[in-house]
C-alpha cells in the first residue's frame, strides 16, 4: 500500500461528495458525512485524502488525548495540564474497523492494577486518537450494535466514559464523523443515521470518457506515487488555503430572519423530525456562504443545504429510498423567500464569474475541485428472476389440482404486495454464539449476567463478586495486612453474559400457478414484506429463495441488504408449475453454504406456501424427503400457510411437521397467538 494518499483534488467526479466533505472541512459543526454508494466508487479515496486538506493543531506537549493548549480538558486523564507552548499535529484521520472491540474503541481499563493498587491505568481507545480530528468508519452499516451505541453517546456528548466496576475514567471526544457504506450489505440504524450531517449518494460514471481518465489517473498513480502526488501539489496547495480562508470568514457570515423561514418552511414541508435537521442546514447553508466568500447566505445556499442535509432524514421505512422532491423544495423556497439580503458588493466572490444561477456555493470550485453537480440516480437493486415456461397440464402422480382460478398456466405479472404489518418474534430455540442482533437467544459480550469464568485472553467484563470470592480463601498466605484485597490474575473472572443474537432468515416463496391468484398473492408479498421488516429491525441476514415452473432459483442470496429483498420480492413474476421440493433442496444448498462460512449464525427458515407441489413423479413425496433434510440438520423452520377457501387440505401443516416445525396461517402471523411460535419448535439433534 502506498504511503502517500491519492491527491483529493485528483479524483475524477464525485462533486456531490467532495462538496460535503469540503463543507465539513470549514464547518466541522455540521456533524459530518455519509456516502452511500457501490463498491469501487472512490469513496475511501476521497476521505483518506480529505486529511491532507485539513490545516494542523495545536497540542498540549505529551497530552495522549490532543488537548488544546488554549482550552484544555480539565477532565483529561493526562492532566491537569500546565500553561506551554503548544505543539504542532497533522489533523488526525483515524479508522474504526468495522470488527473493533468496545475497548478499542473507547479505551481499556487496567482492571487487576485497579483493583490491587488503586492506580488508573487507562490506554486511550480510538475516539481519544479521533479527538479534533476525523473519525472514519468504512461499511459503517455493519458496524455492531455496542459500537454504535458508543458512538451515539459520544457524538451527543463530545467526550467518551469508560466504566469499570465503579472505576471510570472521562475524556473529550469530538470528532467529524465520516462514514461510507454500500446499501446493497444493509441499513444503517436511524439513531445513528440522523447523527450524520450530510449524505450524499454516489455512483460510477457512465460516461466512458470520464471512467477513461479515472482509469489513467489511477495507473499513474500506482506506479509512482510521490511524482503523482507532486503534479497535484498546487492544486492541493490552492484547495487547502481555500478551506483555511473560508474558516476564517465563517464567523462573520450572517444568517438573516428571512432565510432562516425558508429552512424551518422546508424541514417542515418535508416532514422530517426533530430539529437537528434545522440546524445543520442553518450550518450547512452558512458554510457554503463561507466556501464561496460570501457574508450572507442566499437561497441559493438553503437549497443546497437542503439537498444535502434532508434526503436522509425523511425516510418512514427501511424499503423506502432516500432522496428530495426538488420541486417542492423549490415551490416551499419560492413560496417562502422574498427575504433574501442584497448582495455585498465588497464581498470577495460576488463577481460574475462565481458560476451560474447556483453560485460559486453550488460546489468545491476553485483548487482544482470541479463545480457542483447534481448526483447521479441510484441504480436498480438487481435484474427480475427469470421464469420458467409454464406448463399446460400436470403430469402423473401431482398433487391435489389448484382451486378453480387459482392455477394460471400463463406467467402473470408481477403483483403489488399489500401493506405490511407488524408481527410477532420468530426466534430460534437454544442459546447460540453468533452476532449480536435482536432475535434469538445468545452468549454476547452485551447484556444480562448469568455466570462467571476465567477469562481466555484479555479480561473485558469483570463479574466483581466472583472474582472477590476466588481471591477471598488466600488472603492469610498472601500475607495481607491492611484493608485492600489481594487481588492476583488467577483470581480475575470474566463475567457470562447472555444477550440477542442476528439469524440468517431464508425465506422460500412459493410464486407458482396454485399461489398466483392476485388477491392472495399481493397478501403473501405483504406478509414477506412485514417479515423482512422484522428482519432488518432485529439486524438480522436474509436470503430469498423463490420456486415456480420447473425449477427453483436463489433470488437474493444471504445479505444485511433488507431493501433489497424487498425489491426483488416486488418484481417476483408467478405462474407455473409448483416445484416445491426443488425449492427446498435449493434453501438446503443455500443453509449448507452459510454454515460453512458463518457457523456461529444460526438459521430460520421461513416457508411461504399453501403445501401445494406439482411437476414430475410423486412431487408431494419429494418434497417430504427434502424437508426430512433440514429436520435431520435441526433447522428451525416456520411454514406460513398460504392455502384460502372453504375447504382447506392441510398440506402446509403437514409440510411444517416434515420439517420439524411449525405452521402459522397468515391470518395467524398479525394475531397475539402466535407469540413465540418458533420458540416452542423442538428440534432433535442426536449423535448418531
Amino acid at each position: 500500500m502506498a504511503s502517500v494518499p491519492y491527491p483529493f483534488t485528483a479524483v475524477v467526479g464525485m462533486d456531490d461528495m467532495r462538496l460535503s466533505l469540503v463543507l465539513t472541512a470549514v464547518s466541522p459543526r455540521i456533524g459530518g458525512v455519509l456516502v452511500r454508494g457501490e463498491k469501487g466508487t472512490a469513496k475511501s479515496t476521497l476521505v483518506r485524502s480529505l486529511a491532507a486538506l485539513l490545516p494542523a493543531m495545536d497540542v498540549v506537549p505529551g497530552c495522549r488525548f490532543s488537548c488544546a493548549p488554549d482550552a484544555p480538558d480539565p477532565d483529561c486523564p493526562d492532566g491537569p495540564h500546565e500553561s506551554a507552548p503548544g505543539v504542532s499535529r497533522p489533523t488526525p484521520l483515524v479508522e474504526l474497523p468495522v470488527g473493533a472491540s468496545e475497548d478499542r474503541l473507547v479505551g481499556a481499563l487496567d482492571i487487576e492494577r485497579a483493583l490491587a493498587d488503586g492506580v488508573k491505568a487507562f490506554e486511550p481507545g480510538l475516539l481519544a486518537r479521533a479527538h479534533r480530528g476525523i473519525l472514519y468508519v468504512d461499511e459503517v452499516n455493519l458496524l455492531h450494535d455496542h459500537l454504535v451505541d458508543l458512538l451515539l453517546d459520544a457524538a451527543a456528548m463530545g467526550a467518551s466514559h469508560v466504566e469499570r466496576e465503579g472505576v471510570s475514567v472521562r475524556h473529550a471526544a469530538r470528532f467529524l464523523l465520516v462514514g461510507t457504506m454500500n446499501p446493497e450489505e444493509g441499513e444503517l440504524r436511524p439513531q445513528l443515521l440522523d447523527r450524520f450531517g450530510l449524505t450524499v449518494e454516489v455512483a460510477a460514471s457512465r460516461d466512458p470518457e470520464q471512467r477513461v481518465e479515472v482509469v489513467r489517473r489511477r495507473l499513474a498513480y500506482d506506479e509512482d506515487p510521490a511524482g503523482f502526488a507532486a503534479r497535484w501539489a498546487d492544486e492541493e496547495a490552492a484547495l487547502r488555503d481555500r478551506i483555511v480562508a473560508a474558516r476564517a470568514l465563517l464567523p462573520q457570515v450572517r444568517l438573516g430572519d428571512g432565510v432562516l423561514r425558508q429552512i424551518s418552511a422546508t424541514c417542515a414541508a418535508f416532514e422530517v423530525d426533530g430539529m437537528r435537521a434545522d440546524i445543520v442546514m442553518a450550518r450547512t447553508a452558512t458554510a457554503l456562504a463561507a466556501w464561496a466568500g460570501r457574508t450572507d447566505v442566499t437561497a441559493d445556499d438553503v437549497r443546497q443545504a437542503a439537498l444535502l442535509a434532508l434526503p436522509h432524514r425523511r425516510r418512514r421505512s427501511p424499503f423506502d429510498a432516500p432522496g428530495l422532491d426538488e420541486e417542492k423544495l423549490d415551490r416551499t423556497l419560492e413560496e417562502f423567500g422574498g427575504d433574501e439580503p442584497e448582495p455585498d458588493p465588497q464581498d470577495p466572490g460576488d463577481g460574475p464569474d462565481d458560476g451560474g444561477p447556483d453560485g460559486d456555493g453550488g460546489g468545491p470550485g476553485g483548487g482544482g475541485v470541479p463545480p457542483q453537480a447534481p448526483g447521479p440516480e441510484a441504480e436498480s437493486a438487481g435484474s427480475e428472476p427469470s421464469g420458467d415456461r409454464p406448463e399446460a397440464e400436470p403430469s402423473p402422480g401431482a398433487g391435489p389440482a389448484p382451486a378453480p382460478g387459482t392455477g394460471p398456466a400463463r406467467e402473470q405479472s408481477p403483483v403489488a404486495s399489500a401493506e405490511p404489518f407488524r408481527t410477532k418474534v420468530l426466534t430460534v430455540p437454544g442459546i447460540g454464539d453468533g452476532a449480536a442482533g435482536r432475535r434469538s437467544r445468545a452468549r454476547t459480550e452485551h447484556g444480562r449476567t448469568t455466570g462467571a469464568r476465567r477469562p481466555r485472553g484479555a479480561l473485558t467484563k469483570l463479574h466483581l463478586a466472583a472474582t472477590v470470592q476466588a481471591a477471598a480463601p488466600h488472603q492469610r498466605a498472601r500475607g495481607r495486612t491492611g484493608t485492600g484485597l489481594v487481588v492476583h490474575r488467577d483470581d480475575l473472572r470474566q463475567a457470562v453474559r447472555e444477550g440477542r443474537e442476528g439469524n440468517l432468515v431464508l425465506f422460500v416463496v412459493d410464486a407458482s400457478g396454485s399461489m398466483a391468484a392476485r388477491q392472495r398473492m399481493g397478501a403473501v408479498k405483504g406478509a414477506v414484506l412485514s417479515l423482512l421488516l422484522d428482519a432488518y429491525q432485529r439486524r438480522d441476514k436474509v436470503g430469498l429463495v423463490t420456486f415456480r415452473g420447473r425449477d427453483a432459483e436463489l433470488v437474493l442470496p444471504p445479505t444485511s441488504s433488507v431493501d433489497a429483498a424487498a425489491a426483488r420480492l416486488e418484481r417476483l413474476p408467478t405462474g407455473g408449475r409448483t416445484p416445491l421440493a426443488a425449492g427446498l433442496l435449493k434453501a438446503h444448498d443455500v443453509l449448507r453454504a452459510e454454515r460453512l462460512r458463518d457457523p456461529a449464525r444460526r438459521p430460520l427458515l421461513v416457508v411461504v406456501t399453501d403445501g401445494r407441489a406439482t411437476g414430475g413423479p410423486e412431487p408431494l413425496g419429494l418434497a417430504a424427503r427434502a424437508a426430512g433434510l433440514h429436520a435431520a440438520e435441526g433447522t428451525a423452520a416456520v411454514v406460513v400457510d398460504c392455502e384460502t377457501g372453504p375447504v382447506r387440505l392441510g398440506l402446509a401443516a403437514e409440510l411444517a411437521q416434515g420439517l420439524g416445525g411449525t405452521a402459522v396461517t397468515l391470518d395467524e402471523l398479525r394475531a397475539d397467538a402466535i407469540a413465540g411460535l418458533v420458540k416452542d419448535v423442538r428440534t432433535t439433534r442426536r449423535a448418531a
